[in-house]
């Protein structure tokens, strides 16, 4: 009989745990969903949430699954309403359907927006070279790069880019904009203290003036924690997992707290505009961060509209979606996609838009 009492003691303390598990789970989701609509500086953990919250929607799903198995049915409400509020946010990393056969139909443009980490500081000119035909085969009429570089060689990538794409506009050395249709004004938007920029160009398309904006956001800084710890321990230093993480940790805040500064910038310089704006780049930062949320402020995620299957943009160890296409709503998109091509650490993202 004492045996008993025993087990039952056992089983409730565990299914008490489990039951607080769940909603430590449950607020730490929720908490992660409304994280980006807080400025980091001063609520980073806050903020920080947003960067796990696919691990706490699939502990979610794992813990829905357990509850409806011991046939807790008023517990499984929990994880079950979770999952139910992160439904939008799945939509900008997940969209169902089969990835379209690129939408050849002609009608609006095609834009293209491109990280190509210095074509991998090759000085042939055949990686620029590549990514241009690779351009030539998608159709692309406007094409955004970041971290581009002009010279290969002895030879300027942007002659022989002038056949395909013969207007080009250049904002800091390493941005730049090359379109089939004439470019008319431009302005560059330097950020204080980094390499990092942005810009925006006029576009005439058959008449019809636009605006696009190319915009490269503050990286996280991980890889550089990563390279110095490298750096360390081959100089014999050997570096505490704590001490890699608490740098790693600082140097994510110092960058979300950047970020979000260029990405306010970048808004109210794109709110002021007195034509419709296309806004594209690589803006180092996941859907639902405050930086996303700015950028997006009442535009269109291109992917959320008519991208499917699985969005990532990052092609390192992290596989997230940081570089982005969103549109004004006078626009209408048509398709959304991504490639997978090896010159860099990105992917280059498409988008077809009818204007």
């Amino acid at each position: 009989h004492n045996i008993n009492m025993g087990k039952l003691a056992v089983y409730k303390y565990i299914s008490m745990m489990f039951i607080i598990i769940q909603f430590v789970l449950s607020i730490f989701t929720l908490v992660g969903l409304w994280g980006g609509s807080v400025p980091p500086a001063g609520n980073t953990a806050m903020a920080m949430l947003v960067y796990i919250l696919p691990m706490l929607i699939i502990a979610n799903t794992v813990m829905l699954a357990y509850w409806l198995v011991r046939r807790h049915w008023i517990i499984s409400i929990f994880p079950l309403l979770t999952i139910l509020f992160c439904i939008p946010y799945i939509g900008t990393i997940y969209q169902p359907g089969n990835q379209p056969a690129d939408d050849e139909t002609g009608h609006g443009i095609k834009i293209a927006t491109y990280n190509v980490a210095s074509f991998g500081r090759e000085t042939s000119g055949f990686m620029a070279q590549d990514i241009l035909s690779e351009m030539k085969k998608h159709h692309v009429d406007v094409l955004c790069m970041q971290e581009y570089s002009d010279i290969s060689g002895d030879k300027l990538n942007s002659n022989s880019y002038k056949d395909y794409f013969p207007y080009m506009a250049t904002g800091n050395r390493d941005m730049v904009i090359y379109s089939k249709y004439p470019i008319g004004k431009k302005k560059n938007i330097p950020f204080d203290e980094t390499n990092n920029s942005a810009m925006w160009a006029y576009i005439d398309v058959n008449g019809k003036t636009i605006r696009i904006f190319n915009v490269h956001l503050e990286t996280t800084g991980f890889n550089r924690t990563m390279h110095r710890v490298a750096k360390l321990e081959r100089n014999g230093i050997r570096v505490e997992n704590n001490n890699i993480i608490s740098a790693i940790y600082d140097n994510y805040t110092l960058g979300m707290i950047i970020r979000s500064g260029q990405a306010t910038t970048v808004t109210n310089e794109r709110q002021q505009s007195p034509v419709p704006s296309i806004v594209c780049g690589d803006f180092n930062d996941v859907p639902y961060s405050y930086v996303y949320n700015t950028m997006l402020s009442g535009m269109v995620d291109g992917f959320k509209e008519c991208g499917n299957g699985w969005m990532q943009t990052y092609r390192g160890k992290k596989a997230v979606r940081i570089d982005y296409i969103f549109h004004d709503k006078a626009f209408k998109g048509i398709s959304y996609y991504t490639k997978e091509l090896t010159y860099s650490d990105h992917k280059p993202v498409f988008m077809q838009i009818e204007i």
